[in-house]
């Protein structure tokens, strides 16, 4: 999602919604979410993305590895 939201950015077409990147980053998706948003360079400038899916994703990491 954060390549083809860059990518739409760059062509000044419809975005996908902060608050839609951030319900899929909710359901288990906080990891995908925070490589492609490095590897898109994506987001990055954003205090709420650069450090909220990184601590997401590690929530997320510890509720699976808590549940194994």
């Amino acid at each position: 999602m954060m390549g083809i939201d860059k990518r739409r950015a760059v062509k000044r077409s419809w975005r996908i919604s902060e608050k839609w990147l951030w319900t899929v980053a909710c359901f288990f998706g906080a990891i995908g979410a925070t490589v492609g948003m490095y590897v898109f360079n994506h987001k990055t400038r954003h205090v709420s993305f650069r450090f909220g899916f990184p601590f997401l994703a590690m929530l997320q990491l510890l509720l699976v590895l808590n549940y194994l």
